[in-house]
């Protein structure tokens, strides 16, 4: 009795905490996580130090529980090895292995996900829409030897992400320790793993004869923006005006590519553009062979814009989450730190889905923060942890994941979404850089006098 008023408690005053135990607890079962390892390993073995451990010390580390492995180590009740066998079991962790952890931690918490969002729209419905797009790890601390006499940046690594829009979840992720290694060079498993009535959309780096007519051999669609110089498709007709949208006018062209033996016929959507964007672009050129009778070109160019939400998934994952560890310099141990960043946002995306479900956002004008969804969870979960001993969480273990989708749904009613709600700004202001002299940039003033005087003089 007591032990329930003490969830019923956090249940009324931190419930996304208790959807994240929850949730964390099929993403990172143990049993599953180890058969995994077992599995996957190529050189890496288990002497005392369970794959399981590891993960789940760099998962309290990417969710803000602790601020760094070496504390989360010393902090964990299950580590039974010293730190330096940890750090060993880090530095080696192999990249497929990496990847294995995403694909099936996303496979299992996505499953939840389509129960929770069993009427859910889709972006292209019929279709598993696809986002694909690199990410290079940022430079880390000079803390290993060889790196210590030189000045420049020392770059960890880099990932191919593959990222599902409806899901809001990131469903694959090719982890290279060299950070110059092409992007292009490592979409061979990307293309392995495309399956007919696949929709894939990618920027300008994807748009190569190899990478568009693999897609297309594998029976999927793409949407991909054209390179200035690839594929360089042969031209079959004049481009037509099909209609204005906001920011220009749409055009149609009919295109070919050709790539041992293929012949490919594609169309070229063309958005004239009113304004220049960052880049200087007036003109942009989307090539797909999604046919035409269910996408039109102005589907095509608004589906292209959907490329940018996975932009805001890695701004999601460098500002709300610990995806980027500076202190771990050994490129294997960093993309490991990268890869449990991603499934820990995964949880996040499970929680903020069951919240929007169970109170019917998705037809009001509140979109949830997953940055003040991470500070409760970040506040609360230590605690709860202590005060909820481990053997009442066992009871999630064995639910289905319908069982465990309304279980979610369930607690998700003691969400009060306001409080987890974005803070919208307005219009972001261009504000041309200038340029002073030394004298002036060096100069020092005292705030309180210029508050005093009304301004600077």
């Amino acid at each position: 009795m007591v032990l329930k008023e003490v969830v019923d408690r956090f249940l009324q005053h931190s419930p996304v905490t208790v959807m994240a135990r929850v949730a964390l607890q099929r993403a990172l079962d143990p049993e599953w996580i180890d058969a995994l390892f077992e599995r996957e390993r190529k050189s890496q073995y288990t002497r005392e130090l369970l794959f399981s451990t590891v993960v789940d010390v760099m998962a309290s580390v990417a969710v803000g529980l602790h601020a760094s492995v070496h504390v989360a180590a010393r902090m964990s009740e299950s580590l039974d090895v010293s730190i330096t066998a940890l750090y060993d079991k880090i530095n080696r962790t192999e990249p497929d292995l990496v990847r294995a952890l995403v694909k099936q931690s996303a496979a299992q918490l996505s499953a939840v996900v389509q129960s929770i969002k069993a009427r859910a729209s889709q972006a292209a419905p019929g279709y598993r829409v696809r986002i694909l797009d690199g990410n290079h790890l940022p430079a880390t601390d000079k803390r290993l030897k060889v790196l210590r006499g030189f000045r420049g940046a020392a770059l960890p690594g880099q990932s191919l992400v593959v990222y599902d829009p409806d899901l809001d979840m990131i469903v694959d992720l090719i982890a290279e320790e060299d950070a110059h290694a092409q992007e292009r060079a490592l979409m061979s498993p990307v293309l392995q793993s495309a399956e007919p009535g696949d929709l894939w959309i990618a920027d300008r780096n994807f748009s190569t004869r190899t990478i568009l007519c693999g897609w297309h051999r594998r029976g999927s669609y793409f949407i991909v923006r054209e390179h200035g110089s690839n594929p360089n498709p042969a031209v079959l007709g004049a481009a037509q005006e099909v209609r204005r949208l906001d920011n220009g006018v749409v055009y149609e062209q009919a295109v070919c590519i050709d790539e041992d033996g293929l012949q490919l016929p594609l169309r070229r959507i063309e958005i004239r553009l009113d304004h220049p964007t960052e880049d200087g672009d007036t003109v942009i050129r989307i090539l797909t062979n999604a046919p035409a009778a269910e996408f039109g070109a102005t589907e095509i160019a608004n589906l292209y814009r959907r490329r940018w939400t996975i932009e805001t998934m890695f701004q999601r994952l460098e500002s709300v989450l610990k995806s980027e560890v500076r202190t771990l310099g050994q490129p294997r141990a960093a993309l490991l730190a990268f890869g449990v960043a991603a499934l820990a946002l995964n949880v996040l995306s499970v929680i903020a889905q069951a919240v929007k479900v169970a109170h019917k956002l998705d037809a009001s004008e509140v979109e949830l923060s997953a940055y003040y969804i991470a500070l409760a969870i970040k506040t609360h979960y230590q605690g709860m942890m202590i005060a909820v001993p481990q053997p009442h969480w066992v009871q999630y273990d064995d639910m289905s994941r319908e069982q465990l989708a309304d279980q979610l749904l369930t607690f998700a009613t003691f969400v009060k979404p306001k409080t987890f709600r974005t803070n919208k700004r307005g219009p972001k202001r261009t504000i041309k850089p200038g340029s002073v002299s030394a004298k002036e940039a060096s100069r020092h003033v005292s705030t309180a006098r210029v508050i005093k005087n009304g301004g600077i003089k």
